[in-house]
């Protein structure tokens, strides 16, 4: 596909945002020598980017509502990210997953994924939700495997009740009705503006 057939982005209110943050997928020693060793960690399945990399993204000015996708490590880097950006932090949702095996970390294991809900200018949300933690269940692959970085269709949903589109889903793995995508795993991704 050329960059003239793709397609070009309209005027985006609402973005999910899940980088490909610098980190290491886990392994045997990940977690048993000590917080944040990562000895015998495995890379990640995919390509990801510095802290730098990340913050020089283009985000559409356009953007009214923001969703930024953030681990443990990387949430305290988040909130300078939504400022650069240009928008307003809003709140933190929380996604509470069931541990599997001894998972992630050092002195706590992490089964915990975070969404930065920050906004830019006045437009409101279309609906409210009651809570900012949601046990929604891991999406699995068609071998019953959990997949990696894959995020809950349940979340999407939430994010189309609460925020007005247009959508744009950046590092989308794959399409959803409705919302463009873009990134080097996203399938017809369209072309940002410069």
């Amino acid at each position: 596909m050329t960059d003239s057939d793709r397609p070009v982005s309209p005027a985006y209110r609402t973005i999910v945002i899940d980088p490909p943050w610098p980190q290491k997928a886990g392994g045997p020693l990940t977690g048993r020598e000590g917080f944040g060793d990562t000895r015998g960690s495995l890379p990640m399945p995919y390509a990801t980017m510095s802290l730098e990399d990340v913050a020089a993204l283009t985000i559409p000015t356009s953007a009214a509502h923001l969703y930024l996708w953030a681990t443990s490590r990387f949430l305290p880097d988040a909130y300078p990210l939504v400022a650069r950006w240009g928008f307003t932090y809003s709140t933190t949702l929380v996604w509470a997953k069931a541990p599997i095996g001894h998972g992630l970390g050092g002195a706590y294991g992490i089964a915990t994924e975070f969404v930065v809900f920050a906004r830019r200018g006045p437009l409101p949300a279309l609906s409210r939700v009651g809570r900012n933690w949601f046990t929604w269940k891991r999406p699995y692959d068609e071998r019953g495997k959990p997949q990696h970085s894959a995020k809950p269709e349940e979340f999407y949903a939430m994010v189309e009740q609460v925020s007005p589109g247009p959508y744009l889903d950046m590092f989308a793995r794959r399409p959803r009705l409705g919302w463009d995508v873009w990134g080097n795993e996203a399938p017809n991704p369209v072309e940002l503006p410069a």
